[in-house]
């Protein structure tokens, strides 16, 4: 979990930083302003339901697709939906591989880049 966070504590705290100060009306610059966009979605990934989270080996993968940019695109209201059907798309193996080793090993850390893709079109 910590290896696939990777940068997101970084990340929220420049975009808490940058929110706070385009409240003053401030005009932001493109790359600015993909920082509070990035940061909004980063917030909302780890919401879940009450009652039934989401088990680790999925929200391993539900993370690393925030982290790696497949959300910053998407409407913040369609996330939620997108983190429930991220799972399905993800191989079963891959998904028990991440339990088993704790995160994602070196050669498999890019098998799930295509299927993230793929899953994330419906909700752009």
């Amino acid at each position: 979990m910590k290896q696939v966070r990777g940068s997101s504590k970084l990340e929220l705290a420049q975009y808490r930083e940058v929110a706070a100060f385009a409240q003053f009306g401030s005009d932001l610059d493109a790359a600015t302003q993909a920082l509070p966009n990035r940061g909004a979605r980063l917030t909302e990934v780890p919401k879940q339901p009450q009652y039934s989270p989401l088990p680790i080996e999925k929200q391993t993968v539900v993370i690393y697709a925030a982290v790696n940019g497949f959300c910053d695109r998407m409407p913040l209201d369609r996330i939620s939906k997108y983190e429930r059907a991220i799972p399905s798309s993800i191989d079963p193996e891959l998904l028990k591989s991440l339990l088993d080793k704790g995160g994602f090993t070196n050669e498999r850390k890019m098998e799930p880049d295509a299927s993230l893709k793929e899953s994330a079109l419906p909700y752009l």
